[in-house]
């Protein structure tokens, strides 16, 4: 199958339909991390050169891995992914984004078209930070993957749960309350507003299982992150210590069960 076909079959595959932990087969044709098509993979790291702010080299580790596309000299742009996002282009914003995970997976990620989640490893922190710095800076610290992991971590890392709360998962119109993913690509938010959830972009699939995604959430290049929303929590319970050294009050006997995702 060519990637011609993609557009077609986005209309006829849901965005995630099952949750799976298997590797061992390529994804359907569906998958976001399909192939790009031909104006995606033409785009270089010469692109915008003019304008060119936010250059970042290949981590040895990467280098080495994409030698048949990228040259161990040849830093990687991330020009492009700037401008998309700079002029709230999220759609092919996302795009980029995709088509750069790929390049800094390696020369077996290139050569298959999308990343296998054992390939993560294999970014450095340097580039996947320089991504979701980029994701945050123009969006008002509303998109990108160290959002989507505070987000996570909120509710547990509960994967259900953070699909609904990014908005990747829509209630469906039936007497009982049941939901589904979202369609690829119509049925998504490509533009800031207050209305769009927060984390809602970039995407990654999910179509064979939350394997990927939770390597990329997990990444150190996000363990920064981590720690300081962990001492900011610490912070919130400073006020209630004395609380917990004395007796417990009446109204910590009634337990309010909270829904929110």
């Amino acid at each position: 199958m060519t990637t011609n076909s993609l557009g077609a079959l986005h209309h006829s595959h849901s965005f995630l339909k099952r949750f799976s932990t298997s590797e061992s087969t390529p994804p359907p044709p569906s998958s976001l991390f399909l192939k790009p098509s031909s104006s995606t993979t033409t785009t270089t790291t010469n692109t915008l050169s003019s304008s060119s702010t936010t250059t970042f080299s290949l981590s040895s580790t990467t280098s080495n891995s994409t030698s048949s596309s990228t040259t161990t000299s040849q830093p990687i742009s991330f020009d492009t992914l700037e401008h998309h996002l700079s002029t709230q282009n999220f759609r092919q914003a996302d795009e980029e984004t995709r088509r750069l995970l790929i390049v800094l997976a390696g020369e077996a990620a290139q050569k298959r078209g999308y990343v296998f989640f054992s390939e993560v490893q294999f970014i450095s922190e340097t580039d996947l930070k320089a991504i979701d710095d980029l994701w945050k800076q123009y969006s008002n610290n509303k998109f990108g993957y160290s959002v989507q992991k505070r987000l996570w971590q909120k509710v547990n890392k509960d994967f259900t749960k953070f699909f609904l709360k990014v908005g990747w998962m829509k209630k469906l119109d039936t007497e009982i309350v049941q939901y589904n993913y979202r369609a690829f690509p119509n049925e998504f938010t490509w533009e800031l507003t207050d209305e769009t959830p927060e984390g809602h972009l970039p995407l990654t699939n999910a179509l064979r299982g939350t394997q990927l995604l939770n390597s990329i959430l997990s990444h150190p290049a996000f363990e920064v992150q981590e720690q300081e929303d962990e001492e900011s929590e610490g912070e919130n319970e400073v006020g209630k210590g004395n609380l917990r050294d004395g007796p417990k009050p009446l109204s910590n006997r009634f337990f309010k069960p909270d829904y929110s995702f």
